[in-house]
């Protein structure tokens, strides 16, 4: 790397949002020309710089520096005009418009006050050729499959003259050739002085396209090294360290008791791996892996909300058919979805209303619901789970967070379910909420309800489960005890399958 140059300084750079320091004190430099990773957990504090380099937040205290000049962006209009460029891990593209409109949907060519599509679709392909995807600038984007739209993404930030481009786990969808490609893209652009910050979970790409790498942990920066310097390992041990003991509740008096769920070779659309495993009552089995390792997928097939394509479920020994939702429910199954706010409550509704929607056949007499008794119940809930609300009369939406999450828990209990699957549980919940939601599970596991957490914060999981399954790459990668825990052996379980289809092994001394 020949370019020495800051063009991007983060000086004393603090963020905070009510109860949490997103980003404490940051010093960090970005030198022009390099590839910068960026790595941390979940929650690290990776997300939030990104959002204030782009222009969606302002830091509270510090100054930013771009190109060594004072960089205040209060848009990300300000961030694309300054040449700052960034590629979500979530696509930002309009489905009913084309693959060109989409790419230069900022500037469309125009000649005479209309728009020159011969002009767009030509500089389109050249886009597209540039990220090796052969289709028509014509196409829909709505037909389009995961890995073609970041593929388009990618094409969507070249086409502008970018100075830094950011991307966000850019091969979380991509095969081994999409990645050689975007790889080479990334090579050609270093070489013409763009600098690239990568973010990215599959810490072996981190050595083959990497510069330096800087680790985040807690929202604090624990240190940047070059990739010549460390291995996998060390990067691990840079991420995971800090202490559960105060944190974490564990009640060893709980102990797991007979199994009550049994998935043997389970199927689904996009993972021929069979997947097995068990549950049992009383017991907090935890669900780790990576974005895109298979966890979700896997809990909405055995709920019923996306189809299987083979294997069996069993619970108390019977095997049970879930074609839909309503037949997990009835079988005694819930799941607790990771975006609460769309997927399990009504936020514009009572709180009543959200706990009893579950089985209003409990609270109804001749067809028609008894209001007084909705409440009763309701009241009951809401305060064997210290939901804090003025009444059960208020709106969702007017609670925090880690209440609504307590509302969705009240939900399923009404309805008695026995198979609790909670997919991120304490996502986008202070640390106080989090504790109470731990004691909740807790709880419920001690009157033998088999609580299954699916979370991407490992020491979450190392804190409060019994058993955890790792996942990798679409297959359970391994299994691990609670009197075996390590945070290193974990991660690199998570990392197992994605190294292993890699073929890359040279660094990986775990």
């Amino acid at each position: 790397m020949n370019a020495i140059n800051h063009i991007l300084e983060l000086r004393q750079i603090t963020k905070t949002f009510p109860g949490v320091v997103a980003l404490k004190d940051i010093n960090l430099d970005i030198q022009q020309g390099e590839v910068h990773v960026l790595v941390g957990e979940n929650g690290a504090g990776k997300s939030t710089l990104i959002k204030l380099l782009c222009g969606i937040y302002k830091p509270d205290e510090g100054e930013m520096l771009y190109s060594g000049n004072s960089y205040v962006p209060h848009s990300p209009l300000d961030a694309i005009k300054a040449g700052i460029r960034v590629v979500y891990q979530e696509f930002n593209l309009l489905s009913y418009l084309s693959v060109a409109e989409n790419i230069f949907f900022e500037r469309l060519p125009r000649k005479f006050g209309f728009v020159d599509f011969r002009k767009l679709y030509s500089e389109t392909e050249t886009l597209l050729d540039a990220v090796g995807l052969t289709i028509s600038p014509k196409t829909p984007i709505e037909l389009l499959g995961v890995a073609q739209l970041q593929l388009i993404e990618i094409a969507k930030a070249l086409s502008s003259a970018s100075k830094v481009l950011i991307l966000d786990e850019p091969t979380a969808t991509l095969t081994s050739k999409e990645i050689d490609t975007l790889f080479a893209i990334i090579r050609n652009l270093k070489q013409q002085g763009v600098t690239v910050i990568y973010i990215s979970h599959r810490l072996q790409e981190i050595f083959e396209i990497g510069d330096r790498i800087t680790v985040l942990r807690n929202g604090a920066k624990v240190g940047t090294k070059t990739t010549t310097e460390v291995t996998i390992p060390d990067i691990v041990r840079m991420m995971v360290g800090r202490s559960m003991e105060e944190e974490y509740p564990f009640h060893s008096e709980i102990e797991p008791r007979e199994t009550i769920l049994e998935v043997k070779e389970l199927r689904y659309k996009g993972n021929p791996h069979g997947l097995s495993f068990i549950a049992k009552k009383g017991e907090l089995l935890g669900i780790s892996g990576l974005v895109g390792s298979g966890r979700t997928e896997t809990m909405r097939a055995i709920f019923g909300a996306d189809a299987k394509d083979g294997g069996a479920v069993f619970v108390n020994g019977q095997e049970v058919n879930i074609a839909s939702p309503r037949d997990a429910v009835q079988c005694g199954i819930c799941l607790l979805t990771e975006d609460r706010k769309s997927q399990g409550l009504i936020l514009d509704m009572p709180t009543f209303v959200n706990i009893t929607l579950t089985d209003l056949a409990r609270v109804s007499k001749s067809g028609l619901l008894q209001r007084a008794e909705e409440k009763r119940v309701s009241e009951k809930l809401v305060e064997d789970l210290a939901v804090k609300t003025p009444s059960v009369n208020q709106w969702v939406r007017n609670l925090s967070g880690g209440n609504q999450q307590k509302v969705v828990v009240a939900k399923w209990l009404f309805r008695n379910t026995d198979i609790l699957i909670f997919d991120e549980p304490t996502r986008g919940i202070d640390v106080g909420a989090k504790y109470e939601i731990y004691l909740l599970l807790w709880k419920l596991a001690a009157i033998g309800k088999s609580i299954i957490i699916v979370s991407s914060d490992l020491p979450e999981l190392l804190g409060i489960c019994h058993r955890i399954i790792v996942f990798s790459n679409g297959k359970i990668a391994g299994e691990v005890p609670r009197n075996e825990f390590n945070q290193e052996r974990i991660l690199s379980l998570a990392y197992k399958e994605y190294i292993q289809s890699n073929g890359e092994k040279r660094r990986m001394n775990v």
